[in-house]
């Protein structure tokens, strides 16, 4: 039989392994977002110490994020440490809570560095960087995690210059701080710096090759991307959405969809912007398919309560045709903001759904939402459809008179291709001349359409000379005004305006237009035969026609038929 001293020894032993155990287990749980299990663990424990409080007490408002109920813990805590301080301070912070992170940072009896960083980040996250400068200078002790917030926080302000002095005077600078003066370059429009900087980096980590990704795609060097994305030897989920974004900004969605197959089959789970960036190539290459297998991962890894990921099905399902399911999107969304009513009613508008679209806008101002120039524009739009002119005058009235915004160039843009439309060329004109700023080429553009259909010489050669001294390399306005002066028997000057195309070097742009078919997307280009299925899809064309050309010849023998007959 043990000693009695010795079967104490150890109980204790076996005492504190337990407690280590579950302590273990509580974090666990709560990084897993298992916050039930944590708390049955908590509460079957029969000892905790600080480190088992302090353990819930993250776990509640990072894996739970239930902020009230953390600082509920904290205040029922039988003794706290300075780890408990910078927990909830953190906590108040990650909620964005400053009142109440300030509150404890007052109250702290003993603060380390942590502790003022995690203040610093407050005010970073909150834009508050009068406060964040003055906390900083107050800081008894700085470390790299100070100074790296400081030069993230300016660059996200705007204020590049400044973060490049804090990043200049940090006394050792680490992989993140490098990271964050690239991407604060970048964000900022100064990609030359960003790359002079970036190739100065000792090391170079995922983050910051990934800011230069996004560097280079805004500059669109979609190549230079690649090859760097290709170069990362371990790629994050970030990376990858960086260079699929990337694609389809500069409107490569094909190769967009590509790469986000082969990042599937590397086995990252697509987070909420992959998938905004997917449905955003689908939505330009219409591809319904893709778009729904898009929708279902959502449902699956439950981001579809994402407002910013609905918003993106909204747009896809409309593209591809089926507004109806955006609408059925919209009705799923928990809180409605500005941009999924705009985003709604765009839908409709694209679709010409006049009335569905008025609806969608006096329901929006029920709601007590104030509409703004994005949604005017879809009404706009959507007015035009129809030929509302008389609607569409009130409402461009309306923006200034009820809801003081200035109409913006694609909101006269709208109006003139209203009037023009309706034939009121004079008074579109009128509006172009009353504009406050100088009329930009979608103006000037879709006056010229309507001076072609309505054979508007004199208009049609003040619009054209306009478009072409905004774009002289487009073919656009040189061959409408051709029409026009072909339409009037002008010939002599229709050869004027060829002349000055070959002159200045200007070709008529090729129309293009695609086609899905199983999984490949198909792209045609006017006067390109390359295709390999070029001879099957003549072929068809001529029996298309041939039929065409029958049913139209039918038709007109059954009209002399009738008129025999009558």
């Amino acid at each position: 039989m043990l000693p009695r001293c010795t079967r104490s020894v150890a109980s204790a032993t076996l005492a504190a392994r337990r407690l280590v155990r579950d302590n273990q287990r509580i974090t666990a749980l709560g990084r897993a977002r298992d916050l039930a299990g944590a708390r049955r663990v908590f509460d079957a424990m029969p000892q905790r110490d600080v480190v088992s409080w302090n353990a819930l007490l993250t776990a509640l408002w990072r894996g739970g994020r239930d902020l009230p109920a953390a600082c509920r813990l904290f205040d029922a805590m039988p003794s706290r440490d300075l780890i408990s301080w910078n927990s909830i301070l953190a906590g108040c912070v990650a909620h964005g809570d400053l009142g109440a992170a300030s509150a404890y940072f007052a109250r702290a009896p003993r603060r380390n560095v942590a502790t003022w960083n995690a203040m610093l980040a407050g005010l970073v996250r909150l834009g508050s960087m009068d406060d964040a400068e003055a906390l900083f200078r107050e800081m008894p002790e700085r470390n790299v995690v100070s100074y790296t917030t400081m030069v993230d926080g300016l660059a996200r302000c705007g204020e590049v210059a400044r973060a490049r002095e804090v990043f200049d005077a940090m006394p050792e600078r680490n992989s993140v701080s490098f990271a964050a003066m690239i991407s604060g370059y970048v964000e900022n429009g100064m990609f030359v710096e960003a790359r002079t900087l970036f190739e100065r980096m000792p090391e170079k980590n995922v983050m910051a090759c990934t800011a230069m990704i996004t560097g280079y795609c805004k500059e669109g060097d979609v190549d230079s991307a690649r090859r760097l994305f290709d170069g990362i030897r371990v790629k994050d989920v970030i990376s990858w959405n960086a260079m699929i974004a990337g694609y389809v900004h500069n409107g490569h969605g094909e190769e967009a969809m590509r790469l986000h197959v082969v990042m599937l089959k590397e086995g990252l789970r697509p987070d909420h912007a992959t998938l905004i960036a997917v449905l955003t190539a689908c939505s330009a290459l219409t591809l319904l398919r893709q778009g729904r297998s898009a929708h279902a991962v959502a449902i699956k890894a439950m981001l579809e309560s994402s407002i910013s990921l609905c918003n993106a099905l909204m747009t896809m399902y409309s593209k591809c045709g089926n507004v109806h399911e955006s609408e059925l999107v919209f009705m799923n969304v928990k809180s409605q903001d500005i941009v999924s009513w705009n985003t709604i009613i765009a839908a409709y508008a694209q679709h010409g759904k006049y009335q569905r679209v008025i609806a969608l806008f006096h329901e929006m101002e029920a709601h007590g939402l104030i509409p703004n120039d994005i949604t005017f524009l879809s009404v706009l739009s959507a007015c035009g459809h129809v030929g509302q002119v008389d609607v569409s005058l009130k409402l461009f009235d309306l923006m200034s008179s009820k809801y003081a915004i200035s109409p913006g160039a694609e909101h006269y843009a709208c109006i003139v291709d209203i009037l023009s439309r309706a034939g009121q060329l004079e008074k579109a004109c009128n509006y172009i001349k009353e504009m406050p700023f100088e009329a930009e080429k979608n103006v000037w553009g879709a006056l010229l359409r309507a001076c072609q259909t309505r054979s508007s010489v004199q208009l049609g050669e003040l619009a054209a000379k306009m478009l072409v001294q905004l774009d002289s390399e487009n073919s656009g306005p040189y061959v409408m005004l051709s029409n026009i002066y072909a339409a009037a028997g002008m010939w002599f000057e229709v050869n004027q305006v060829r002349g000055q195309m070959k002159e200045k070097g200007v070709k008529k742009q090729p129309g293009y237009s695609w086609t899905e078919i199983g999984n490949e997307v198909h792209m045609f280009v006017g006067g390109d035969a390359c295709h390999p299925e070029m001879s099957k899809i003549i072929s068809e064309l001529r029996k298309i026609s041939f039929h065409m050309q029958m049913v139209s010849d039918e038709g007109h023998l059954m009209a002399e038929l009738a008129q025999e007959c009558g």
